[in-house]
């Protein structure tokens, strides 16, 4: 994290439990607009002359999709077709801004330049010159929903438009201005955390270690996401999504789901159904994160028959699981 924005958020009242995850003091928030330091993501940059091509054989989504007013969700696979990341892809000019959880920036980094050959393409970890903030207006959430998902622009900063949220990119200095800005606009700061919410709200996939090449990328809903082109060509891994999405309905899907528990179940904590009278193993999740009033999670199912299941998280209680998407 650049230490300068760093500063900026600890002079305005900010906590860091660590770089990843930023509070700040309770407060009655009244407006419904709010902003927020994303730190949990980091940027890892994508440039030279054959930035396209080299992408265009690595990742899920098609590179020549992607431009100055479209970015993309995509996945990271390894030969095995499993996830290695999940991530938002940006153009910046000639680059492209891959926006991953930091946890996996590094590994993500290292896999990616054993592809590199002679290829004309750096890999750089900006998440030190680039910072990210979220801005959620919740006054728009009942308009009109865009047509292109994450539709993109830039003026001063790169911003992708998250239907009712705004992710944006900026340099350190535009940061801390923007953050002002934004503040004197009515915009209350919010923990980091809250915005990772409302992504599991949305149903996007971000990755762990825990959960990195556990799943292939029609398990996360990324065909569902615009995250997938089946007629690309070939990327590595791409065997094995392509076999399965012309086979028919992967046999796995990712849900909304909730549960009435005070800590959070781990990413990979088993799911299973007892609705036959018999406990069977039916899913994982892949992440989970308690909110005003229960825990909402991200879970990975089996999904014939799911309309039957009586889902139960395999711990100690045993704690229902509620699907809140089907």
């Amino acid at each position: 994290m650049n230490l300068n924005w760093k500063n900026f958020l600890i002079s305005k009242n900010a906590v860091f439990d660590n770089d990843s995850h930023v509070v700040f003091p309770s407060s009655e928030h009244e407006g419904g607009q709010f902003i927020y330091p994303v730190t949990y993501l980091g940027i890892l940059a994508i440039a030279g002359t054959d930035a396209v091509n080299f992408l265009q054989g690595q990742i899920t989504c098609n590179i020549n999709d992607i431009t100055s007013t479209k970015s993309s969700l995509g996945a990271l696979c390894n030969p095995k077709g499993r996830v290695i990341t999940t991530f938002l892809l940006v153009k910046n000019g000639d680059d492209f801004l891959m926006i991953l959880p930091i946890g996996l920036l590094e590994s993500v980094k290292k896999r990616l330049q054993m592809y590199v050959l002679r290829s004309k393409v750096t890999l750089t970890d900006s998440s030190d010159e680039l910072c990210l903030i979220g801005l959620n207006d919740e006054a728009v959430q009942s308009g009109e929903v865009p047509e292109q998902r994450f539709a993109t622009s830039k003026r001063d900063n790169i911003v992708v438009d998250f239907q009712s949220r705004s992710l944006i990119i900026a340099e350190a200095d535009n940061a801390q201005a923007l953050w002002d800005e934004q503040v004197n606009l009515g915009f209350q700061a919010e923990d980091s955390a809250q915005w990772r919410y409302l992504d599991l709200l949305s149903g996007i996939p971000w990755l762990s270690a825990e959960t990195s090449e556990e799943f292939i990328p029609q398990m996360l809903n990324l065909d569902k996401l615009g995250g997938i082109s089946f007629n690309k060509g070939c990327y590595t891994g791409q065997e094995i999504v392509a076999r399965t999405h012309y086979l028919g309905k992967t046999k796995r899907e990712m849900f909304l789901a909730e549960c009435d528990v005070l800590t959070p179940p781990e990413p990979n904590t088993a799911i299973i159904d007892d609705s036959a009278g018999t406990e069977q193993s039916v899913g994982k999740v892949l992440y989970a994160q308690s909110g005003q009033d229960t825990c909402k999670m991200l879970v990975v199912l089996q999904s014939d028959d799911i309309a039957t299941y009586n889902l139960k998280l395999k711990n100690q209680n045993q704690d229902k699981i509620t699907l809140l998407t089907l």
